[in-house]
């Protein structure tokens, strides 16, 4: 963890990794929570795997779609770790914007659960800042919470 050009958000997630890597990998569970509510998402393509699209649209009315992410895995380790970048988009080109990323979320055995951590990489000092100024603690933070409400009353089969 580089302090000048990354972000981390830590918590324990009182359900088994397995829920959690579910409801990060099946596309009707990531539309619940991966937006802050009342934000709507629709995912539009989630190919877990690597070089796989990560596309995802976005809604305040529910109703008009706009885009949200469009980008690519580098590392799918079933139920471990999912690496996924801005920086390429979902067709493998180099992307353009205001902060290109690469996010790495790991989930490991905690006695309560799954302990979930997320590091965001930046490419210099000035995108990690904006990220920052634009909500990355409110936004990742209130996600992981919605996560965490999913998985922990997801009920049993």
């Amino acid at each position: 963890m580089n302090p000048d050009l990354d972000l981390t958000l830590h918590r324990v997630i009182r359900a088994p990794r397995t829920r959690v890597w579910n409801a990060w990998t099946d596309p009707d569970s990531l539309a619940r929570w991966w937006l802050p509510a009342p934000s709507r998402c629709r995912v539009e393509r989630l190919e877990v795997r690597p070089a796989g699209a990560f596309v995802t649209r976005m809604s305040e009315d529910g109703i008009e779609f706009v885009p949200h992410l469009d980008a690519c895995f580098l590392v799918a380790d079933r139920n471990e770790r999912l690496v996924f970048t801005t920086a390429l988009d979902s067709a493998l080109r180099p992307a353009a914007g205001d902060i290109l990323m690469t996010a790495e979320i790991t989930l490991r055995d905690h006695p309560e659960g799954t302990d979930y951590r997320v590091l965001v990489r930046h490419g210099d000092p000035a995108a990690r800042a904006r990220h920052q100024e634009l909500g990355f603690e409110y936004g990742w933070g209130t996600v992981t919470g919605q996560l965490a409400t999913l998985v922990e009353n997801e009920v049993r089969v």
